[in-house]
């Protein structure tokens, strides 16, 4: 008899088709035709209502992904308003037992049916109900299995080199399995361009910023699931990042580099692919595989870089330079805590930088460690380098001459690879509307938009190249007799002010490994041990400067200062400027209004007369508030020229001229100062009276 009844009928059949991979939904067509074809069996049974949940092509049943059509199944039949669940097996409703028998149990309380080409299955009865748990179980059990002797079988090959994944572009396929360097010299001189250039640039975003500048173009792998074909497009950070860090390059054949990780939410389990592993657990790895476009050891050095240049990342290694005035970025090791130092630099650009241990800051409370001024330091391990590297000054300077002279090769030859390839296109859009029939012009028309872009692409890099050519005939030639007498004097050339601080940092982290940094307290000396790359160990003393100490050159008389400062100030601020000075009475007492007024009227000084002045002038202080900015901005509008002062002497108080802050420059330089100022910098400024309640 049949086990659909009339209560089964007069609610909806579903059917659910899914296929796990989207190999399977583009190549096994004829399952998904099976199981399209049960919609009909399911009208033939007597359902007049018959949905198709299809949401699930291409997703895994294994309870690793996201199901949206059988998380569909599952409200529809806890509805009630399913009678029977349509299925060409139980594999393609679940592969996990948690989702199989969640399912059997809501068709159970919800009275649906099961069916499949093999029966009509109801969960409400102990027979069926054992047979659908057996089902369940050899499909999850088939599944493991399955996957178990696919991959060991795809391990076991690629241990021996003879599994065939898609390649990196810059190499192909031979028809023996054997991986070649790609014949395309397009293909292949781009790749060599991007090692080429990050060798002369040590960092990937430079290597990506120059290509993007330079207008070259890259090769990019697009795939489907049977085919893949190479693009050009423009240079994409990601694109330089796969290029170096793929070990194909380096002539090793590398296989599963990337992992997936398994993860609970919301009490799922779920997979996520991508993930790097250690070189260690890489599923395979043939080095001298077949050739490549850099060595092994070229590779591992490309590597090292790569982590240097990971300042983000908490590691206690030294990282890469990154353009800033200091010498040792990077490099500075704390002789105390053993913690990498860091770098802190001036708010103008032409204060001094700070190497500074923060040591355990993690901890509130810890403090620091220790810290010095950059400026000495980086002036002591300049003269140590140039000691160092002086005998072989005159090579270097041949070398750089010699890299001067092809500095544009590199773009001029994948320019002229892509004019090659757009003048190919351009005659291949030719032959192409050529050999069309003029009479279907829908045709013609396309063919001849085509062909009037292919040679547009080879117009823009002809004018592209040409551009290149008279730039590098109107740059001035190498004179390789000035820079063998540059070489001779090393000092000069790295301090010239048109020195490059990267090409600096560069130099210092190509001879220097490390530099460890403790503090000589009772000497008042820092200690640097510098290793250097090649295994020697040297140790730099330099000396401290004390706070608080004013300078030598500027130490004034005490009545030397009252005699120039007491005619253009009143006593109050001469008191304050010898005070700054740090010029001391006899007794070695500081300076106040009174004492002044005894030395002037012992040494016969006339007072300060206000208005005696020729020209009407302001204090600092009092132009600050008329301005409306701080006193600080007004010196550094003074140190700037803009604001035209005057003092008598060195930290004597400025004079300025009350006509100079109506010019049209102290306004330009005001407003640009409170531009600077924060969007609410107005809100934190208010000065109102806070009304009280019944006030």
């Amino acid at each position: 008899m049949s086990r659909i009844t009339a209560d089964h009928l007069v609610r909806s059949a579903v059917v659910y088709v899914r296929q796990s991979t989207m190999a399977q939904v583009l190549g096994n067509t004829e399952s998904q035709r099976r199981q399209y074809a049960l919609a009909d069996a399911a009208r033939a049974a007597g359902f007049a209502t018959v949905a198709v949940i299809d949401d699930d092509l291409g997703r895994s049943g294994s309870g690793l992904a996201e199901r949206p059509g059988f998380q569909r199944l599952v409200t529809a039949v806890c509805t009630g308003s399913v009678g029977a669940v349509y299925c060409i097996e139980a594999s393609r409703l679940a592969r996990n037992g948690r989702d199989w028998h969640h399912l059997v149990d809501l068709c159970a309380l919800a009275g649906a049916l099961v069916i499949d080409p093999d029966g009509t299955y109801d969960p409400r009865l102990v027979n069926d109900r054992l047979l659908l748990g057996l089902k369940g179980t050899m499909s999850e059990y088939e599944l493991s299995l399955l996957r178990q002797r696919g991959l060991e079988a795809r391990d076991g090959k690629a241990r021996r080199g003879a599994l065939r994944f898609t390649l990196p572009p810059g190499y192909v396929w031979s028809e023996d399995g054997r991986i070649e360097i790609d014949p395309d010299e397009r293909v292949s001189g781009a790749i060599r361009m991007v090692f080429a250039k990050y060798r002369e640039l040590g960092s990937a975003r430079q290597l990506f910023l120059w290509a993007r500048g330079a207008g070259v173009t890259l090769p990019v792998v697009r795939r489907n699931v049977a085919a893949y074909r190479i693009t050009w497009r423009a240079p994409a950070y990601h694109t330089v990042v796969q290029v170096l860090h793929n070990p194909i390059y380096a002539g090793a054949y590398a296989f599963a580099r990337r992992g997936s990780r398994v993860r609970v939410e919301g009490g799922r389990a779920r997979k996520t692919s991508g993930h790097d592993r250690p070189m260690a657990e890489w599923g395979a790895l043939i080095r001298d595989n077949h050739e490549g476009y850099i060595t092994w050891t070229e590779f591992e050095e490309n590597q090292r870089t790569f982590l240097e240049n990971a300042h983000m990342q908490r590691r206690a290694s030294r990282k890469a330079a990154r353009g800033g005035r200091a010498l040792l970025t990077g490099l500075v090791r704390c002789g105390r805590c053993g913690r990498m130092m860091r770098v802190f630099y001036g708010m103008a650009s032409g204060h001094a930088h700070r190497y500074q241990c923060r040591g355990d800051d993690a901890h509130v409370g810890a403090g620091l460690c220790i810290g010095i001024g950059g400026v000495r330091v980086d002036r002591a391990i300049a003269d140590a380098l140039i000691e160092a590297v002086s005998g072989h000054a005159v090579e270097a300077a041949m070398l750089a001459a010699d890299r001067a002279m092809e500095a544009d090769t590199a773009v001029r030859e994948a320019l002229g690879r892509d004019l090659e390839a757009a003048r190919y296109d351009a005659s291949l859009a030719a032959r192409r509307h050529d050999l069309v029939d003029p009479a279907k012009r829908h045709v013609a028309r396309e063919l001849e938009t085509r062909w009037n872009a292919a040679l547009e692409r080879v117009a823009a890099l002809e004018r592209r190249i040409a551009e290149l050519r008279a730039e590098a005939s109107a740059r001035p030639r190498v004179d390789r007799e000035a820079l063998l007498r540059l070489a001779h004097d090393l000092p000069a050339a790295w301090n010239a002010p048109t020195a490059d601080a990267r090409t600096r940092q560069r130099l210092v982290h190509s001879v220097v490994q490390e530099a460890v940094i403790d503090l000589d307290d009772a000497a008042n000396e820092a200690v640097l041990i510098v290793h250097w790359a090649g295994g020697r160990h040297s140790e730099i003393r330099v000396a401290r400067v004390r706070t608080g100490r004013y300078p030598v050159d500027r130490t004034r008389c005490p009545v030397e200062a009252l005699r120039r400062l007491a005619p253009e100030w009143p006593d109050r601020e001469v008191a304050v400027a010898l005070n700054r000075m740090h010029c001391r009475t006899a007794d070695g007492e500081t300076w106040t209004a009174v004492r002044v007024r005894e030395l002037r009227l012992r040494l016969g000084i006339p007072e300060h007369a206000p208005g005696s002045d020729v020209e009407p002038t302001i204090s600092v202080q009092k132009a600050a508030h008329r301005l409306g900015i701080c006193v600080g901005s007004v010196h550094r509008l003074i140190r700037e020229g803009t604001l035209p002062a005057s003092q008598v002497m060195h930290s004597a108080p400025w004079k300025v001229p009350l006509a100079a802050l109506d010019t049209e420059a102290v306004r330009a330089g005001v407003q640009a100062v409170k531009n600077r100022r924060p969007t609410n910098c107005q809100h934190w400024q208010r000065d109102e009276a806070m009304r009280l309640p019944g006030l």
